[in-house]
């Protein structure tokens, strides 16, 4: 991609980590989006809750463009995690709307500074709070693909959907005795090892 506009390249990568996120979502009832699927509660809305609530801290409050949009999981009084679940009064179309509207917040940020641009960051320490649109771009990028691939999991514990995106699953080809096949000789060779 010799000569193309890095700032474009960058914000590339986060649509489709956040493309892929949503995408996660689809088919799947409500029970099956907010159910917790680890030890530690990990949902796939709660996810989308999270991610939505990382874009407008960090291309908002960190550039001094804060968002109007309300964080009450933010506030001093509020439960912990509570950035990482759907109450039972929050609707998966109000966390997916909330979802895109921090897109669009954090993509007008995008465009309207340079890569250079410096802000701040408050709860990170002194000596690395000061950071530039590009270390913030960078950082919200990896947050996104690292929580898309918590996403990948869950979404193959509920119903074994996996997949890059709708229309590249980016797997092996393999149908599913293929894969259960290759499952029961890697638990074969895990075994091997015992188990301590």
């Amino acid at each position: 991609m010799t000569g193309s506009d890095p700032k474009e390249h960058l914000r590339r990568y986060l649509q489709v980590a956040r493309e892929t996120l949503l995408w996660k979502l689809d088919g799947l009832s409500e029970y099956d989006i907010r159910r917790p699927m680890t030890p530690t509660g990990t949902n796939l809305l709660g996810l989308v809750k999270h991610v939505a609530s990382v874009e407008i801290g960090y291309f908002g409050i960190t550039f001094e463009r804060p968002s109007d949009e309300p964080l009450p999981w933010y506030a001093d009084d509020a439960e912990p995690n509570a950035d990482m679940w759907a109450t039972a009064d929050e609707t998966r179309e109000q966390i997916v709307g909330l979802y895109h509207r921090a897109w669009a917040h954090s993509d007008a940020t995008i465009e309207m500074l340079a890569l250079d641009a410096v802000g701040h960051v408050p709860h990170w320490p002194d000596d690395r709070s000061e950071v530039t649109l590009h270390q913030i771009l960078v950082h919200v990028i990896s947050e996104t693909h690292r929580h898309v691939g918590h996403a990948d999991i869950i979404r193959e514990l509920i119903d074994r959907a996996v997949g890059l995106r709708k229309d590249n699953d980016n797997m092996g080809a393999g149908d599913q005795e293929w894969w259960e096949n290759y499952r029961g000789r890697l638990e074969h060779v895990a075994q091997g090892f015992g188990r301590e």
